[in-house]
């Protein structure tokens, strides 16, 4: 059963040497959700997940989990509580499915214990929660890209961790592998109470598939909240600069972007 955590972001700004990327965001991650920043190119999503998982150190501000600083947790602590995926990782060479997820161990081992039992179980968990036992022994540049997805984030899944930050985690794939991808991770959250934190770039995508949703516009936290209170057309022109409708999804009935474009006019002329 995963336990409830407080992650909270008090007015942080970050960014890379002397260009400050996002600015003075302060947030409250929904414990348990799945939760997805959006927002255009370049608007810094990939800078606050980044932020929040202690890969980039903020200019300003103050990052807490459960109270605490995440600057004053040791790192192995903070990898048992947190993981990560980044955004297109480095295949070792040479490297097979099985070893790779194992490396998501790390932070439960020590020099005094060698792999243990309970390593074992976890990977084997992690492997057969993204359907991947099969492709157990093989190297990870015989597999498409689909299916490497899914070792990586079994990787991150072996880790055992409460919070799983995944930085575009459907990028470059087709939508079948998107749509798999994104049902496996909801039965992760579904199941363990897993809460998951993703950089999407699809909006639709991100309606569809998140209890809550970030909205950033050119490094600054513009509009939080569901889906049905984020996707409007307004908020979709003002970070997108995207003319649009929102419909009720048919299938979800979460919201819907249309977009309208310049060269397709309903019939009757409403968007002429």
């Amino acid at each position: 059963m995963k336990l409830n955590h407080t992650f909270h972001a008090e007015g942080i700004s970050a960014g890379y040497n002397d260009r400050t990327v996002i600015h003075d965001i302060s947030l409250e991650v929904p414990s348990n959700k799945i939760n997805v920043i959006i927002g255009a190119n370049a608007c810094g999503k990939s800078t606050l997940l980044k932020t929040l998982a202690r890969l980039l150190k903020p200019t300003s501000g103050e990052i807490s989990l459960d109270g605490k600083s995440i600057s004053k947790i040791p790192p192995k602590q903070f990898a048992r509580m947190v993981g990560l995926l980044p955004q297109s990782p480095i295949v070792p060479e040479g490297i097979t499915v099985t070893d790779l997820v194992g490396r998501g161990r790390f932070p439960h081992q020590s020099l005094f214990n060698g792999w243990t039992t309970a390593d074992t179980e976890a990977v084997a968990e992690a492997m057969e929660t993204m359907n991947i036992t099969e492709l157990a022994n093989q190297h990870m540049d015989e597999l498409s890209g689909g299916q490497r997805q899914r070792v990586w984030i079994a990787m991150a899944l072996a880790q055992q961790t409460d919070i799983l930050f995944l930085d575009e985690p459907t990028t470059f794939l087709d939508i079948t592998y998107q749509i798999e991808i994104l049902d496996l991770l909801t039965d992760l959250n579904r199941k363990r109470g897993t809460t998951i934190v993703m950089v999407l770039h699809d909006i639709n995508l991100s309606a569809r598939y998140a209890d809550y949703i970030f909205a950033l516009h050119k490094g600054k936290l513009v509009k939080e909240g569901e889906p049905s209170h984020v996707i409007t057309p307004a908020l979709v022109k003002n970070i997108f600069g995207l003319d649009c409708t929102v419909i009720e999804d048919p299938i979800s009935s979460s919201p819907l972007v249309v977009p309208i474009g310049r060269h397709h006019v309903f019939q009757n002329n409403v968007y002429s």
